[in-house]
């Protein structure tokens, strides 16, 4: 068994195969917290009962950084003994049923991990997933251990008026006796059963927003939304995304509020985004808090995101949760494709649902694929761990709602194309089945596939279950064949999938390919299978299983142009060869707008590959070609067409995703070859990017929907090409206006694309430019944030990037310990700016090394997320490759790493 060492002796790896039931199960949790900063008291009494199913055990209970003062087994003392962390006890009643009553105390005021109960702006909070409850009180702190709670929080009163946990108020009022004076007491009941990663409590200093609602069954509920006095003028989206939650949860899958009340807090020292815990949502400020003033449309979007994917959860995670850790993309991969479509159904048309869409799978492509590819490539069930918080992971997240999306694409009939509701009817099979239980990913595409017998899913899930244990992103390479004389098109496919860490050969997955044909023309073709009665439409659904396989077309008079995997209906990497005059086809009239949106970035990637190449032997690039120019015009012009989507398809692939196309990467060449097409883009279009800015300047007043949403983000591009152009023209004047643009904006969204603009354009109207930003906004904790980030993003030249972040971190607004303003500033650099991070001195990597270890000592998740930054350090040509490396051996030499920090760097290191 592979073992790492940390400071406290051998980190032993946790096996999936080495799942067992609990000994004994916990049937009642009665918590009494005395709530005080520096020494909280928290009484613990409970009623377990042993396992049957067990052969006799002791009995061992999970803690961390707990002062431990009683211990009684049916209110006598007990005998028990240290192991390590955890708390044993032996010589348990012979029946196997007792009350357990634990006694300890603890220092919220000094936790900086922001896991368990902690202090933030001299108020309580905690974070329990994934095993945070331990920090509270000794436990059996695994998800497969679901009690009843009963909760009481006692406090001073001034201090913290607010007393929050679980379920229902009970009880409250003032706390009698002596020594009690301004003291009081909230009593909460959770009356559904939960693992102890849900539990949650709160207390401090807060406002409330509240809404009462009714739901479609005539129930009454109480939503709130809580946090520090002077934000409540940000609450209305919140709230607005919360009711909007309810009600498509229960219109679509049928799932109504199953609490009295529902509510939110915001805090901003949070490592995550936020936390589901049952009925008492804590999130993190950034997924709470918004206006036009301090809030851009990408906040208020991702706002939407967050509070419908917490309130989902109550269903998909609380109320059905995960056996244990490995199957976290039980809740996870399927909460996230349930806000994700949310987010769709919430869109007002068709194009709007199609931006969403590509917004997603970019993410995909620039964050899950290189995982993939990397020393952390794990499936999405992993089989092995040593700190599970490092598999909090896009793959867990993103993939794994690829592969519940799959699932409803699998389940599609002639009467359902979209496979909506033969998905929604598993879903009502899944909770018939497993409401109240902890199960695993294995239940619920059972329960998928056995409420559609007759589909694709039902008969081929055994071999569909591969995308839950192989890790990897599959390549699905394609190529097509035209015979006139039998007017027919055939498109021949294979499959491979690399070896991932632990995994070399692979079987073949289930992928479903979404097929079109396209004229040269630019007509939509009727799709009609070889020996098939009729065609099918102008879209065609083939789903592969085997590792080679092909589809032939018939009565096709031309060769077409296929449009393959449309909608992105498989997680895959796509290899055809298409010509240019092909994707501009494709890029023209192919009614997939995912494929459209595709083709453009096919032939800027193509571009850019080759120019990458080219500068690697003279001093020059090739740069784009004349046809891509006009396309990109004919789509900036494009009278019909969605801002949102004009847009995206204008933006250049990242650096990273050129990146991971290279088998040696040289970060300066993809850096400089990048921002030598957004120029060429910039100067060979500037007439069409006036026109542009000045279509769409102009909004009216604020809203955050998506038709306004685009507009502002296709007038803020071309705002930031006319300053690109600007700069290469030596011309002032859209630097001025630009300045102006960001004095006079109405809405953070222009403000803030403005200044990216100058910044940019390495435009000196960019310092007055932050010093006012930074004035006007000093004491908003969110906008200062994306003022650190947009400086320790910025585009360096001349090295100037890696000295002013070191500035910005001696700033006096700058706080470490903020898991926010840690990633505004260190991430911002490190994860999101390869071209200012990967310098050829090596002095970037020297950064990073010291602030994993700096943080490791503070907040060991934030340090590993941190980490990773160099996942793909061994892809690096000289002299990046060997200065990372030996950064990372840096770090790797520290005796003192957690179990987090440590995981990764070895993985990073591993052969």
């Amino acid at each position: 068994m592979l073992q790492l060492r940390d400071a406290e002796g051998p980190t032993t790896v946790i096996r999936r195969a080495d799942y067992a039931a609990p000994a004994y199960w916990i049937d009642t949790v009665n918590l009494t917290f005395d709530l005080d900063p520096l020494k909280t008291r928290v009484l613990n009494k409970m009623t377990l009962r042993r396992n049957p199913d067990v052969a006799a055990q002791c009995l061992k209970l999970d803690g961390e950084e707990l002062n431990l003062a009683r211990v009684l087994v049916n209110g006598q003392g007990a005998s028990f003994k240290m192991e390590g962390k955890q708390l044993v006890l032996d010589n348990l009643p012979a029946d196997g049923t007792f009350e357990l009553e634990i006694f300890t105390t603890c220092a919220p005021v000094k936790n900086t991990s922001l896991t368990g109960l902690y202090v933030s702006n001299d108020s309580f909070f905690t974070q329990c997933e994934a095993e945070g409850f331990r920090r509270i009180t000794y436990f059996l702190d695994r998800p497969d251990v679901m009690a009843s709670y009963t909760v009481t929080l006692r406090a001073d009163k001034r201090k913290y008026p607010v007393l929050l946990s679980n379920g229902n108020l009970v009880a409250s009022g003032a706390l009698a006796g002596v020594g009690n004076e301004g003291r009081h007491f909230a009593t909460w009941v959770d009356p559904h059963k939960k693992p102890s990663y849900l539990f949650a409590l709160v207390a401090g200093q807060l406002v409330c927003r509240e809404q009462r609602i009714t739901s479609r069954g005539g129930k009454d509920h109480l939503l709130q939304v809580y946090v520090r006095p002077g934000d409540m003028d940000k609450t209305e989206h919140a709230m607005n995304s919360l009711m909007a939650s309810v009600v498509w949860d229960e219109a679509r899958f049928g799932l109504p509020l199953d609490l009295e009340r529902f509510m939110i807090v915001a805090t901003s020292d949070f490592n995550m985004g936020a936390m589901e815990n049952k009925g008492l949502n804590i999130f993190n400020t950034k997924y709470v808090l918004a206006n036009q003033a301090t809030a851009t449309d990408a906040d208020y979007s991702n706002i939407e995101s967050v509070v419908g994917h917490e309130y989902f959860h109550n269903w998909t995670g609380n109320r059905i949760t995960c056996r244990d850790w490995f199957q976290l993309s039980l809740k996870e991969g399927l909460t996230v494709f349930r806000d994700q479509e949310f987010s769709m159904d919430l869109c007002a048309d068709a194009s709007a649902r199609a931006v969403k869409r590509i917004e997603d799978v970019r993410v995909l492509r620039t964050a899950q694929f290189p995982e993939d590819a990397g020393p952390m490539a794990h499936p999405v069930r992993p089989d092995s761990y040593i700190e599970i918080n490092n598999f909090y992971t896009v793959t867990i997240y993103e993939k794994g709602a690829e592969v519940v999306r799959m699932m409803q694409t699998l389940v599609a009939s002639s009467n359902d194309p979209m496979g909506r509701e033969g998905f929604a009817k598993g879903m009502t099979l899944y909770f018939a089945r497993h409401d109240g239980q902890a199960v695993t990913c294995d239940d619920f595409a059972q329960a998928i596939a056995d409420a559609n017998p007759d589909s694709a899913l039902a008969r081929l899930l055994p071999q569909f279950k591969r995308w839950y244990s192989q890790a990897g992103t599959p390549r699905l390479q394609a190529t097509g064949h035209y015979d006139a004389a039998a007017r027919s098109y055939t498109l021949n496919f294979s499959q491979s999938c690399a070896a991932t860490p632990g995994q070399s050969d692979k079987e073949p997955f289930v992928i479903p390919v979404n097929l079109g044909l396209v004229s040269a023309s630019g007509a939509a073709l009727l799709m009609q299978v070889q020996d098939s009665a009729a065609p099918s439409g102008d879209s065609h659904l083939f789903v592969m299983t085997q590792a080679s396989e092909s589809i032939t077309f018939v009565n096709i008079d031309e060769e077409p142009v296929p449009s393959i995997l449309r909608g992105f209906t498989a997680p895959v990497l796509l290899d055809f060869d298409y010509s240019d005059t092909q994707l501009l086809t494709l890029l023209a009239n192919d009614p997939d707008p995912f494929n459209r949106w595709e083709a453009g970035q096919r032939l800027a990637l193509r571009s850019a590959i080759h120019s990458i190449a080219a500068s690697a032997d003279t001093t020059g690039a090739t740069g784009l070609n004349d046809a891509y120019i006009e396309a990109m015009r004919s789509v900036l012009r494009h009278p019909t067409l969605d801002a949102a989507f004009k847009e995206l398809v204008l933006t250049l692939p990242s650096e990273t995703y050129i990146a991971e196309q290279l088998d040696v990467v040289d970060p300066q060449r993809i850096h400089a070859v990048r921002e030598a097409m957004r120029a060429q883009l910039a100067t060979a279009l500037a007439e069409d990017w006036q026109w542009a800015f000045e279509a769409h300047k102009d909004n009216g007043a604020y809203r955050p929907d998506a038709l306004s949403a685009g507009r502002r983000a296709l007038a803020g591009m071309a705002l930031s090409q006319l300053c690109l152009a600007a700069r290469d023209n030596a011309d002032s004047v859209w630097p001025g206006k630009t300045y102006q643009r960001f004095k006079d904006a109405g809405n953070m969204t222009d403000r803030a694309n403005a200044l990216s603009a100058l910044l940019s354009g390495g435009h000196a109207l960019a310092t007055p430019a932050l010093a006012r930003f930074h004035s006007q906004f000093k004491n908003e904790e969110l906008v200062l944030d994306k003022w650190f980030a947009m400086q320790a993003g910025a585009c360096d030249r001349g090295g100037q990037v890696l000295p002013a972040v070191r500035q910005l971190m001696a700033h006096p607004d700058f706080q470490l310990r903020n898991p926010n303003r840690a990633r505004s500033v260190i991430f911002s650099y490190c994860n999101a700016n390869p071209g200012a991070f990967h310098r050829t001195d090596g002095a970037g990597y020297q950064f990073w090394s010291e602030r994993v270890i700096e943080l490791d000592s503070i907040n060991p998740q934030v340090a590993a997320r941190l980490a990773r930054a160099l996942d793909r350090w061994k892809k690096l040509a000289e002299p990046y490759r060997s200065a990372a490396r030996d950064a990372i051996g840096r770090v790797a030499g520290r005796s003192d790493l957690s179990n987090d920090v440590r995981e990764v760097i070895s993985r990073a290191l591993a052969d």
